[in-house]
């Protein structure tokens, strides 16, 4: 069992402690707390939309706990010798002490089940697991590249990125073109596939490569299991790609954006700042920033169903 000290924590979080309250001196964790699983080792921590903040503060069995700067160290936390990790924001700090602290790092290793072409860059401190093959790609710093993943050549692939099992990235995409005889033949598939830092791409999803210019996804997206990104997409930042997604070719898709479970778009649509598309929608037409649209054909969402 993993003991870790306040003050190991309180180092860490450094300068974005806004301030800390009590006696830490002697105290450890053991574990991050759930709403379930409390108790007086847990880490606990109260999201700050909640409305009862101080009250569930309070009624916490566990003795620290991350809050932001609307809870009071009253007296009765006083009492109870509570500790008080006063930040900005108490999830997304919990998160960074459980990566740091609690989660297990994979060692830097490429198995030697991997294929990978003599001339693929691979930068520093890469996990690549077993039975990975990879082209002449570039594969930055600090990457986990999880078992059975095919990487095409022409991938460049940013520093900290996570790709999970049976992924295949920079393939041929599905464009064909029709001769005078009706006959289906294939367009050229020879543009690349350039994706950013932080992304997160999981198992068995596809992107391809472009066709005559590039797929690109950029910094800290996160695609879902079990998606599909077709060629000469061009998808922005802190993008959210949710499980089941098929995205067609062509498509501009601005920084953070949200696209819900099972939902589909059609090829050569804008999606702009901030928009956010329903849980199996079909969207067949731009929708400005900041916008939620559902359904089939997706349409603006204009008021909240209770």
């Amino acid at each position: 069992m993993k003991q870790i000290s306040i003050k190991n924590i309180i180092d860490f979080l450094s300068d974005k402690l806004i301030s800390v309250y009590g006696n830490y001196s002697d105290l450890y964790i053991t574990n991050l707390s759930d709403v379930e699983n409390v108790n007086q080792d847990s880490l606990d921590w109260v999201p700050i939309n909640k409305i009862n903040k101080q009250e569930i503060v309070e009624s916490s069995k566990a003795r620290c706990i991350l809050v932001d700067k609307s809870v009071k160290y009253s007296q009765k936390l006083i009492n109870l010798k509570k500790v008080l990790l006063v930040v900005a924001n108490p999830k997304c700090s919990l998160a960074e002490i459980g990566n740091h602290f609690f989660v297990v790092k994979r060692y830097c290793e490429i198995h030697p089940t991997a294929i990978i072409d003599k001339d693929a860059k691979i930068g520093k401190n890469v996990y690549i697991g077993p039975y990975c093959v990879i082209g002449k790609s570039i594969i930055g710093d600090e990457c986990i590249i999880d078992s059975s993943v095919r990487i095409f050549d022409n991938v460049t692939l940013g520093n900290n990125c996570n790709v999970k099992s049976y992924a295949v990235l920079g393939g041929e995409g599905f464009g064909f073109e029709t001769d005078e005889y009706g006959n289906k033949f294939r367009f050229p598939q020879i543009g690349n596939l350039i994706i950013g830092h932080h992304v997160e791409i999981g198992a068995n999803s596809c992107i391809d490569r472009g066709a005559l210019s590039n797929t690109i996804i950029g910094d800290y997206t996160k695609i879902n299991n079990l998606c599909h990104i077709a060629h000469n997409n061009k998808i922005g930042k802190n993008v959210t790609i949710a499980g089941c997604v098929n995205i067609s070719g062509g498509n501009i898709i601005e920084d953070d954006v949200w696209i819900a479970p099972n939902s589909s778009l059609r090829g050569y649509i804008h999606l702009g700042k901030g928009c956010v598309v329903g849980m199996g929608a079909v969207v067949t037409k731009n929708i400005p920033d900041g916008e939620t649209w559902i359904g089939n054909p997706a349409h603006k969402m204009d008021r909240l169903f209770k």
